[in-house]
């Protein structure tokens, strides 16, 4: 299956920055992502080029304390945000819908883009769905469907 990528990288472990710098010529990256949490974020900040953007999405390894290089936040400029959207209200959670609907929405109509669906489970196997995202067995989406009459 094609992602789309030009290299895919394993980040779920702490030991990436090189393999970025190494793809990018040195530069490292424009962006991160960091939803794995305060495991990887040192590595993150690392693997971050001059001007370079780290989004802190979530943290789901439950470490919510990481090492911070100040040096490297001042040398290289970074910028550092979170994103949630645990604290907005409905109103705010709403806002991007219309936006959704008019960008994405015709993309996954004609098939540019098309969800990464990893396996379906019966929601009568919600708890094996979930041991199996826990492990990390995925790449792509897990769904529940519902039960079949």
């Amino acid at each position: 299956m094609t992602l789309g990528l030009d290299l895919g990288l394993e980040t779920r472990a702490p030991d990436f920055a090189a393999a970025v710098r190494e793809a990018t010529d040195g530069r490292g990256a424009d962006l991160a992502i960091d939803t794995v949490g305060g495991s990887v974020f040192a590595e993150c900040v690392r693997a971050l080029g001059f001007q370079g953007r780290l989004a802190m999405v979530g943290y789901v390894d439950g470490v919510l304390q990481a090492e911070l290089d100040l040096e490297a936040l001042h040398a290289r400029r970074l910028h550092l945000f979170g994103v949630s959207n645990k604290l907005r209200t409905p109103q705010q959670r709403a806002e991007p819908v219309p936006g959704f609907r008019t960008d994405w929405l015709p993309l996954f109509a004609d098939g540019r883009l098309r969800p990464v669906v990893d396996r379906v489970f019966r929601f009568e196997d919600l708890a094996q769905a979930k041991a199996s995202m826990e492990q990390a067995e995925h790449l792509g989406k897990i769904v529940l469907a519902g039960s079949e009459d």
